[in-house]
């Protein structure tokens, strides 16, 4: 068929029979979606479950080829473009007109997936898993899903219980906590900056007692700890073994030696996803009833000041029955799909969905990050009680009242 210049003008064609059969179509197409990412990749919450719009495309992918998914190969290589998706913010930019690209590709029959990825190299120019590309911070980097996935596929062991982390062993959906590896608190008394205390590659997934017994140990004695009582288990979450990189004097190089381990293993399973190799493992049992992606468990461990306002402020955002809004959203420039700024906490679609402006919480940020959210359109509160005083009055015409 011919792909039209404006894909919705064709829906005035469609009568009310039609159109609901073409929703019924799409649930089950997102539903083998959902469970597919989550059972196969590891990734079963909104957090991580990035590049949606990747989703309309696979959707209609499955409905031209009702058979991808039984054939192990084609489905493993589906999943492999859609990862890169993620990594590289393929509709960060010109979401539309990138969508409408990607649609085209998939209309003919035969080599779909392949014509995919051929067009994600082009634009790409390779897909190669680098180590500098984990040098990024906080949970709204691109490669933070990817830290989570490795977790839950390759047999990254909890370091207390040494349970396999993959999802069908520790039951479907439950949810691991974010721990940093070096202590945030003592990383600040050190010096180190916010960027580096959340750099990506010093973050780790433990299941919550775990998380809670190491709680802000110096990983000269944790690690040491548990290694001797789980030996592997250090390696298994790519964690550079040398003692001499524990130190806190020795964490940039402890950084860099983690992300040539996060590189590699990144690439390994990429690779063996797209040449079909990866070793099967056994799935969660397929649910009856679609799959339900649960939001994040806030996690207040740890946390420091900076953070532990945002978490109190997405949880008074919960009592009010509003948008808890987006930890450390990204800012792309709309052409290259180049990351400009994180923003530490921000409601993209407004706090009141669809009807308001794009808004924004800066703590402690440099004017430049201000720059960047005023010219993409977001209003930014450098005050979290000037911001709950925004909430009230003008959305709501009231002050909520604060509960206890």
């Amino acid at each position: 068929m011919n792909f039209p210049d404006e894909p919705f003008s064709s829906l005035a064609k469609v009568d009310t029979a039609r159109f609901q059969q073409g929703v019924e179509e799409a649930e089950w197409a997102i539903d083998k979606l959902f469970y597919t990412i989550a059972g196969r990749l590891g990734l079963d919450h909104g957090e991580v479950l990035k590049s949606v719009y990747a989703l309309p495309l696979l959707s209609r992918l499955l409905y031209l080829r009702k058979d991808l998914l039984s054939d192990p190969g084609e489905r493993d290589k589906m999943l492999y473009w859609y990862v890169h998706t993620l990594l590289w913010g393929r509709y960060s930019g010109s979401t539309e007109s990138v969508l409408s690209q990607d649609l085209r590709l998939i209309e003919e029959p035969g080599n779909q997936l392949e014509r995919l990825i051929t067009q994600l190299r082009q634009s790409r120019g390779d897909l190669k898993v680098r180590p500098d590309d984990f040098r990024s911070w906080g949970r709204g980097a691109r490669f933070y899903p990817l830290l989570y996935m490795l977790t839950r596929t390759l047999h990254a062991r909890d370091f207390d219980s040494g349970l396999d982390l993959q999802a069908h062993h520790l039951g479907h959906l439950m949810r691991l906590q974010l721990h940093h590896i070096f202590p945030k608190a003592k990383l600040y008394k050190h010096g180190y900056e916010k960027a580096a205390v959340n750099d990506l590659a010093n973050f780790m997934f433990l299941t919550q007692d775990t998380n809670l017994k190491v709680s802000d140990g110096d990983p000269t004695e944790y690690f040491a700890h548990y290694e001797a009582k789980h030996p592997g288990v250090l390696a298994g979450h790519w964690i550079p073994t040398d003692p001499a990189l524990w130190a806190y004097e020795r964490y940039p190089d402890f950084l860099a030696a983690r992300r040539e381990l996060l590189a590699a293993a990144a690439n390994e399973i990429l690779q063996d996803l797209y040449a079909g190799t990866v070793q099967p493992r056994e799935l969660v049992e397929e649910p009856e009833q679609p799959v339900q992606m649960v939001p994040l468990e806030i996690v207040q461990l740890n946390a420091d000041e900076e953070e532990a306002q945002l978490l109190d402020l997405m949880e008074w955002m919960e009592i009010q029955g509003l948008p808890t809004g987006e930890l450390f959203h990204e800012i792309t420039d709309q052409a290259s799909g180049e990351i400009l700024t994180v923003l530490d906490l921000a409601w993209p679609a407004g706090v009141q969905e669809g009807l308001s402006q794009p808004v924004c919480v800066l703590l402690n940020e440099p004017s430049e990050t201000e720059e960047v959210a005023n010219t993409a359109g977001y209003r930014f509160f450098t005050d979290i009680e000037a911001f709950k005083d925004h909430v009230g009055t003008e959305l709501t015409g009231e002050v909520p009242a604060v509960a206890d």
